[in-house]
């Protein structure tokens, strides 16, 4: 037990012997730390010292350098600015001699013209002198005249003024005369001049448009599918475009016959889409039929737009854009009428041009002038009336539309583009092959025929087919029975023959079909 107490207290007395001498060197240590710090901050603050004061006299060498700078540029520009006003100075110096000599100068011409002003004062005393005295001649003589002719001075001069008018009205009268004859004889050479060059200088090809369109085909084979079972599709596609399906012997061809070129046109893209496709029967051809007249429809506003680009007018209203396309599926006497425009605008441009007048605004005119053909109401106005009407209707200009009125007198011409614009048109129909008056007249008889039959009650579509031989009358099945459909077979057999003039003898079909559908689903 003593022992063991003995070696505790001895445990204890060590590890505080232990703990004072480390904390005697952990003392120790630390003021050589302290000391180290010291030093090192000693050092750490005589450098920034060093550091700053190196970058004080930069800065300061700077400021200086700059000031230096700045002095020497303003003192260039002030040196500059003097030599400025030493030029001006000598310049104004300079100016002020010349203008002192020139002030010397007038003063001398002043006194060189008061000179001459005293002399020509005393000339003119002397001719008022003289013409004083030869006044008092005059009237001397004149008096003795007087009583030598028993005539008074008024009397004479009046009897003068009449000799010499006569004279003067003779001489007049044969120059004016010459003058007109002249004029006369050059505005005619000029105007054929102007004519000649204008239409040798406009190539246009002619050719008379027909009521007939071919559509080639690979292989007779195709005909029969065109044809259908008892004919059905060719019916089909007869009604559905209003045209002439002719199926002959002609071959690897079907002949398309109508007098009106967009039912051609329609006939013929819906032939070959349908060829294409292969499916032939009445549900798709009235399917193909229809797309096809909206893409006809699209196609004549891009032929409208086409064809301004071409000539170079711009700013046409939309609707105007549209008739101009319209145009390439109407004729005149057969020749068609967008040809025909062109040619009138191109003549117009090149005739205004030669007179010095505005090319633009007649071509405008030149284009536009039977626009009133293709007016798709029925108007019972002149077409150039008509065409007037639409071309105001869309902000024309005034010439412009007088132009398009006066082409063929219904209205008075105002302007000198007007009668170009008549010429041109004529210059155009009139050439050898350009026009053929029957076919105009047999087109007119056609239309005159199918608006005769749209009049009835009942009548949805009406085309005359088989050269105006046959008249094919669709009516509306639901409002329309069969013995109605008999009764206006014959009524407009009767109308016909008292109301149209036609060789031959017209067959009238009308055709009543009805329709059930309905639907699965």
């Amino acid at each position: 037990m003593g022992i063991s107490l003995y070696i505790i207290v001895a445990g204890l007395l060590g590890l505080a012997i232990g703990a004072l001498v480390v904390g005697f060197f952990l003392k120790n240590n630390n003021k050589k730390l302290e000391e180290e710090a010291r030093e090192k901050s000693k050092i750490l603050i005589k450098e920034a010292e060093l550091t700053a004061e190196s970058i004080k006299k930069t800065k300061i060498l700077e400021a200086k350098e700059n000031y230096l700078k700045l002095k020497s540029e303003f003192e260039e520009d002030v040196n500059k600015k003097k030599g400025i006003l030493l030029t001006n100075e000598n310049k104004l110096k300079q100016k002020e001699q010349f203008l002192s000599k020139e002030l010397e100068q007038i003063k001398r011409k002043e006194a060189e013209l008061d000179s001459k002003k005293e002399v020509l004062s005393a000339q003119l005393h002397s001719v008022q002198v003289k013409k004083e005295e030869l006044e008092k001649v005059t009237s001397q003589r004149i008096s003795d005249l007087e009583k030598i002719a028993n005539l008074s001075k008024e009397d004479a001069r009046e009897q003068l003024v009449e000799m010499l008018k006569d004279e003067a009205q003779t001489k007049a009268s044969s120059h004016i005369k010459d003058i007109l004859d002249q004029a006369k004889l050059t505005a005619t050479k000029q105007a054929k001049k102007i004519v000649l060059d204008t239409i040798q200088r406009t190539a246009t090809e002619h050719a008379i448009e027909n009521c007939v369109s071919v559509f080639n085909i690979e292989s007779d084979d195709v005909k029969g599918k065109i044809i259908g079972r008892e004919g059905r599709n060719i019916r089909a596609l007869e009604a559905a475009t209003g045209v002439e399906i002719v199926v002959d012997d002609t071959p690897e061809a079907i002949i398309i016959s109508g007098f009106d070129p967009v039912r051609r046109e329609i006939a013929r893209l819906s032939l070959h889409r349908l060829v294409q496709d292969g499916r032939i029967h009445p549900a798709r051809i009235e399917e193909v039929v229809a797309k096809t007249e909206k893409n006809i429809e699209e196609e004549i506003i891009e032929i409208g737009e086409r064809t301004c680009i071409e000539l170079g007018i711009h700013g046409l209203h939309p609707e105007l854009i549209r008739m101009v396309g319209r145009l390439r599926f109407r004729s005149s006497y057969g020749q068609n009428l967008l040809q025909h425009s062109k040619e009138v605008a191109k003549l117009c441009a090149t005739m205004a041009a030669e007179m010095g007048l505005n090319a633009k605004l007649a071509k405008r005119a030149g284009l536009l002038h039977d626009i009133g053909k293709v007016y798709p109401e029925e108007a019972e106005l002149p077409h150039a009336i008509l065409g007037m009407e639409l071309a105001k209707k869309y902000k024309e200009n005034p010439e412009v539309c007088n132009a398009i009125g006066a082409h063929h007198d219904e209205i008075e011409m105002t302007s000198m583009i007007s009668p170009i614009v008549q010429a041109s048109d004529a210059i155009s129909g009139s050439r050898p092959g350009a026009r053929r008056e029957i076919m105009d007249s047999y087109i007119k008889r056609l239309k005159d025929l199918e608006e005769l039959a749209l009049g009835f009650e009942g009548v949805n579509k009406c085309f005359a087919m088989q050269a105006g031989r046959e008249l094919r009358v669709m009516v509306d099945a639901d409002n329309v029975d069969d013995q109605t459909a008999s009764q206006l077979s014959f009524d407009l057999s009767q109308k016909i023959e008292k109301e149209m003039q036609y060789p031959g003898q017209i067959k009238i079909t009308v055709i009543r079909e009805m329709r059930a559908v309905n639907y699965a689903k």
